[in-house]
């Protein structure tokens, strides 16, 4: 019965201040509707950002060849360099590196079938480059060890290849002539990353070695690392610089001679980036929170004060310090929590309407075949708040809130009835 009472004179105190409260309510809801709105733009832009390295290994490396800029035991400036197979090996006695591949590419080349025939990208690779640039398989397999060890005349194609040349015929099984050479098409790719989109056939190295005269040339090499930090990543980096120079002779200071680009410090940037925007979007939507719970403190204070004749008889019948606290409390956590929850699910609901929308566009976009988007960055995707933050932020608002209310409170429990009851 006393539970009754209670919460019947909490609600009778609002609906007496029905404006103050709903103000007060209204900064709080706003506050941490403005916090869930934040969060989700945050994890938006870092999903988006995050996802334009799913393209390939966050830990890989890729090398190319270019020309020296510094003299170098005889050498003049402007030297070509190039790679060859045998670096493969070399940079594979470095250690921590888990996947590599050479790179080689013969040219435009006419592909045909049947009556249909387009000129298109022939690449050289090993069978390890599908998990460098983590190609997807639409159909049929990748390249794989028995391929390089037959030298066999087997292609992977890219899906615009597919469309092009294989109107409505499954190309897998089939053959497609690259000039004059038949090769057995063996799948079909797609890429994410594919930003000059999928017009390029795959085919073993070996393979190449034999049928384009490329010898022992390689023009780019790929590879990925185990498991390191970035510090160990940028070691493994000036190995292999340091390994290049000496095999190829020129200055291991001549930043001209090869480019390397390290996907794994670039990630690992972008990522600190984020998190520090993470950061700065947390200290504002609590700077909001703060400024909503410092209302609710004031609004108990206030209440405290109007009401210091009614505390005064309620202890002078016998109400003890801590069922006022109780009141007061219970008042402040009711506001508190009521508005945070209010403005939880209305920021929580607005991102996920935005995710739906986005998503329902990606998807419309699919269905019609489009592929603009493919290849482009992306900055802004799946802009969502977790569960768990949304939770454990409205607990640390009801955790604020009973602070604030607990000094109104504490001053309200230290009133003496005989200076409450002369109070007017």
């Amino acid at each position: 019965m006393f539970d009754v009472d209670l919460w019947q004179e909490i609600f009778s105190t609002i609906k007496k201040n029905k404006l103050r409260t709903l103000l007060t309510g209204f900064s709080i809801a706003w506050g941490i509707f403005m916090l869930m709105v934040l969060l989700g733009a945050g994890n938006g832009l870092s999903n988006g950002v995050a996802s334009n390295f799913d393209g390939s290994a966050t830990n890989a490396m890729w090398i190319w060849n270019r020309e020296t800029s510094l003299p170098y035991h005889g050498y003049k400036a402007g030297r070509r360099i190039q790679f060859t197979i045998e670096d493969i090996d070399a940079i594979k006695a470095i250690g921590q590196i888990d996947k590599i591949s050479a790179q080689y590419w013969t040219g435009d080349r006419v592909y045909s079938f049947n009556n249909e025939y387009g000129s298109y990208q022939t690449q050289a690779c090993h069978p390890c480059y599908i998990d460098i640039e983590k190609f997807t398989i639409t159909q049929g397999r990748f390249l794989n060890d028995i391929d390089m060890e037959h030298d066999r005349k087997v292609i992977v194609i890219g899906e615009d290849i597919r469309k092009a040349l294989f109107k409505g015929v499954d190309p897998v099984g089939q053959f497609v002539k690259i000039g004059s050479i038949p090769f057995k098409v063996i799948g079909v790719y797609n890429e994410k990353d594919a930003r000059e989109g999928t017009q390029q056939g795959l085919i073993p190295i070996t393979t190449a070695q034999r049928l384009f005269n490329m010898g022992k040339k390689i023009h780019n090499i790929a590879l990925t690392t185990f498991d390191v930090s970035k510090k160990e990543s940028q070691q493994i980096e000036a190995d292999i610089k340091n390994l290049l120079a000496q095999r190829h002779q020129y200055d291991p200071k001549d930043e001209r001679a090869i480019g390397l680009y390290n996907s794994l410090e670039n990630y690992i940037q972008t990522m600190n980036i984020f998190k520090a925007i993470e950061i700065f979007i947390w200290l504002i939507g609590i700077g909001t929170l703060i400024a909503g719970i410092v209302g609710v403190s004031n609004i108990m204070l206030i209440t405290v004060k109007e009401r210091t004749k009614e505390i005064g008889i309620r202890k002078a019948l016998g109400a003890t310090p801590q069922s006022i606290i109780g009141l007061v409390l219970l008042e402040s956590i009711l506001i508190t929590s009521l508005a945070g929850y209010i403005g939880m699910v209305f920021g929580i609901s607005l991102m996920e309407v935005i995710n739906f929308a986005m998503e329902s566009q990606a998807q419309a976009q699919a269905a019609l075949g489009a592929s603009g988007d493919q290849g482009e960055m992306k900055m802004f995707m799946n802009p969502t708040v977790d569960l768990k933050i949304a939770i454990s932020a409205m607990l640390l608002l009801v955790g604020a809130g009973t602070f604030a209310g607990y000094i109104p409170a504490k001053r309200a429990a230290s009133i003496k009835p005989i200076v409450a009851l002369h109070d007017e």
